[in-house]
Order: structure tokens, then sequence, then C-alpha cells
């Protein structure tokens, strides 16, 4: 996990400066997002609603350069940074920062900023989710109700691991077993004490850092929903599918997938010599079946 970590940082080496900032309130936080507009009609046309992956932003360069690449196209984008407990959160959150945040709240902060859309005059939208962002995209997605705007999703590299698989990569990375944390953290929420803080706890990708007992039981939630795949069997809208051929972060999706069945409405592209990450051309792949997936809705 540490490894993903330095890896997202890294990827900030790129940086693009062609989206205009947009901000809304929630809770007393200031959301960020970045809103690229290919034409003076954008709402005209399906807008795309991005989600970047955990602990990352919305202007990190997978996000950035997929906003550039859909504008050349014709297609116009709001890529949103999730708050993550912080108001006006810029760039990767920093690892010593007590952790105050919820892997589902995006949920809500994605639904948040679809309405945003709405209400400029967007009748058409398209979800689209990297890495983390992508099962939450997906969570979010399988909750909407019909007459909803959102007329597709598209979800790279979705996170899809279960709780067996993120207790054996803890253990792994933290020489620590998980278990007997989620049972404190769980139990602390319990007691109505989800705001106590867990010190020197490994936390995601963050090393000895501190997190609340609400965001710890949350991020590590035996909830099968954690897992893309299983929401996907009874996803009924149509969803783009991209998994990278060298991918070590989100391993076996296409297994995965495969593994649902026949299913209509889902889409596979695997992009060969693609990592976690789909830097240089393989972006512009991403960007081409992306609007190829829009166009044929």
């Amino acid at each position: 996990m540490r490894k993903l970590y330095a890896l997202l940082l890294l990827s900030l080496a790129s940086q693009w400066a062609l989206a205009e900032p947009v901000t809304i309130e929630h809770k007393g936080l200031v959301l960020n997002a970045s809103l690229e507009t290919a034409d003076e009609t954008w709402q005209q046309k399906p807008v795309i609603l991005m989600t970047h992956g955990t602990l990352a932003h919305g202007q990190m360069e997978i996000m950035a350069t997929l906003q550039e690449l859909f504008s050349e196209r014709g297609y116009s984008s709001l890529s949103i940074s999730l708050s993550l407990g912080l108001s006006e959160r810029t760039g990767m959150y920093d690892c010593p920062v007590p952790h105050n945040h919820k892997h589902t709240d995006a949920i809500e902060e994605i639904g948040l900023w679809q309405q945003w859309l709405t209400g400029q005059g967007v009748d058409s939208i398209i979800l689209l989710g990297h890495s983390r962002g992508g099962n939450q995209t997906a969570w979010y997605a399988s909750e909407l109700k019909e007459g909803s705007p959102v007329k597709g999703t598209v979800l790279i590299a979705p996170a899809s691991n279960g709780f067996d698989y993120l207790a054996a990569d803890y253990k792994k990375c933290y020489e620590v077993d998980l278990a007997p944390l989620v049972e404190k953290a769980n139990k602390l929420v319990a007691d109505g004490k989800g705001d106590t803080m867990m010190e020197n706890v490994d936390f995601i990708y963050c090393q000895k850092t501190s997190a609340t007992a609400a965001s710890f039981a949350n991020y590590y939630a035996d909830d099968p929903r954690m897992e893309t795949t299983y929401i996907l069997k009874e996803f009924s809208q149509p969803v783009m599918v991209f998994a990278g051929s060298e991918d070590t972060v989100v391993v076996n999706l296409e297994e995965k997938i495969e593994a649902l069945g026949e299913k209509e409405n889902i889409q596979m592209s695997v992009i060969d010599g693609a990592d976690h990450f789909f830097r240089d051309l393989y972006a512009e792949d991403l960007a081409d079946e992306t609007v190829e997936f829009i166009e044929s809705l």
C-alpha cells in the first residue's frame, strides 16, 4: 500500500491548469472541483463527473489528463476533489493530519456535485471513477432512482477487494493483524465513541498516523459493497469497466467481471500495457473508448 501512495505522489509531476475551479459548501466544509468545458454550449452534451482514487485529488495526473483529452473530443467534465473531512482541500492528503473521513462520505459528495451540474442546466451525466473512486462511483450509481440524469458509468481499475484481501495486505504491509483493530473501532462506534482518535495506527497508505474509530471502522468494514464486482451483480444501467494489463494494484479484475456471467449492460476493456494510472498513450486509449461508450448510449 505504501508503494501505491508513493506512485500517487509521483503522478503529480504533470500538472494542468486549464480547468476552472468550482466550489460548493457542505456541512461547514468548502468542496472543490475543476470544471473543463469543451465549448460555450457544454451543458447540451453529456458531462462527465469524475472521482479520483484513495487520498488523492481531482487534479492528479490521470484526472487532469483525462479532462483535457475529453475536452479535445468535445466533452466537458467536472473532476471533483473529495473533502476527506477537510475544507478547501487541495493536493494529496497529508498522512500526519488526523483522519476524520469515511469511504462512504464520497457517495454523498458525488451526489452533491451531480445536483450542482443539474443546477447548471445539464440533463445528461456520465459518472467516472478511478481506483477507490471507481468503487465509490459504482456504489453511488447503484442507489440512483429512476429518472436520474445519469446515463452511464465508467469505472477505471475500480477497487474490488474484499475484507480478507485487505486483512492479508494490511498484515503484509504493516506486520499487524487488522481484525483486532477493526473490532476495537467497531466497539467504540457501537458505544457512541466514534469520534475517539485511534493513535499511532496504520491507516490506508499512512503509517503510524491517527484516525477516528468511525473512520477506521468504515474504511475497513466487512461490507460486500466494498468490492465493486459485488455491486455490479445487480447493476442495471450501462457501465464500462477498464483494466490495465500491468496493474499490480487492482488485480484479476477481468476474471472477476467474467465471473458475473453474461450481463448485456457491462462492457469490459483491458488496456494492454497500462498500469494502474494509465499514463501517456494509455490515457488516450481510455478517452477514445470512453467517448465511444458515451456515444453508444
